[in-house]
């Protein structure tokens, strides 16, 4: 069945000074996790369940990720020379994934600004955000599931997963209501609570689904954590007029948003690539032997 959702928005307007200087002249988004760029895992699980208008939100010096979706002729000429053909058509598979638009933001003023820059694109339709950090490798089965909930209810869904003890303190923690199971209706939300504050061990993950309000809602935040508008004080405003429900997973989330955790992201999908699980396990084993780290 297709989702009267259509549009996906993915903010990648951030600064990456986590990954200085690798993210000097070249955004953190295109960081590869083995030999794709972050953002296209985004890109390539909102196609999957049809949202195929997508509206990215760049930056300064963020014109890398144009490039990468754009036509190559140059490559492609030479790639077709050379009989390298499936290097040629994946080359040429990316650029036609989807209607890929961009936008810029003009200042980092966090993720809830970012989410508001598309307000133009978006209009009055319902969207998805994508946070290209949280790459989920998941077959898009979660961004699917929150589709199902908004078309059941026709109202906002966030993604959430349980992070224990002082994890929490990292993401937006909801207090859920439970609805059914894996589902439950979010009665408030806090930016990066401390654990003994937080109303659960719920946290907001990367995925969303909006109704258009949130524009509204992002229209009267003034800044908060970190001098920025925050799309979790959005979400506490939505709240006061709108349902908004969260879809709880577990398994899924590679997190690549820090180094040591991009890191953990390129070990874990080479692994699962049967051209490379092979050779790059066994190395792996060697070096843990070598090191003494068992």
């Amino acid at each position: 069945m297709t989702s009267t959702v259509r549009k996906a928005v993915i903010p990648a307007a951030g600064l990456g000074t986590r990954f200085l200087p690798a993210t000097k002249s070249q955004p953190k988004e295109m960081l590869p996790i083995v030999d794709k760029p972050a953002i296209q895992f985004a890109v390539e699980e909102a196609v999957r369940v049809g949202l195929t208008d997508i509206l990215i939100i760049t930056g300064r010096g963020k014109s890398a990720i144009e490039d990468h979706f754009d036509r190559d002729p140059e490559l492609e000429r030479f790639l077709a020379d050379a009989g390298k053909h499936d290097l040629l058509e994946t080359v040429r598979g990316v650029s036609e994934l989807a209607d890929v638009h961009y936008v810029r933001q003009r200042e980092p003023l966090g993720l809830g600004h970012a989410v508001s820059v598309a307000r133009n694109h978006v209009g009055s339709e319902p969207f998805a955000v994508l946070l290209p950090d949280d790459v989920m490798v998941d077959d898009s089965r979660l961004l699917r599931s929150m589709l199902d909930v908004f078309d059941q209810y026709g109202r906002s869904c966030l993604a959430l997963k349980r992070q224990p003890g002082d994890k929490i303190a990292r993401f937006g923690a909801v207090e859920p209501e439970h609805i059914a199971e894996g589902l439950v209706r979010v009665l408030s939300i806090v930016e990066k609570p401390p654990p003994a504050d937080a109303p659960s061990d719920l946290a907001s993950m990367g995925r969303y689904v909006f109704t258009a309000e949130i524009f509204d809602a992002l229209a009267e935040i003034t800044p908060g954590a970190g001098g920025e508008l925050q799309l979790t004080d959005a979400i506490g405003v939505l709240l006061k007029t709108q349902t908004v429900y969260g879809r709880v997973f577990e398994k899924g989330l590679v997190d690549a948003g820090q180094p040591v955790e991009l890191l953990r992201a390129n070990v874990e999908l080479a692994l699962e690539r049967p051209d490379l699980a092979p050779e790059f396990g066994a190395f792996l084993v060697d070096v843990v032997r070598r090191r003494g780290l068992t």
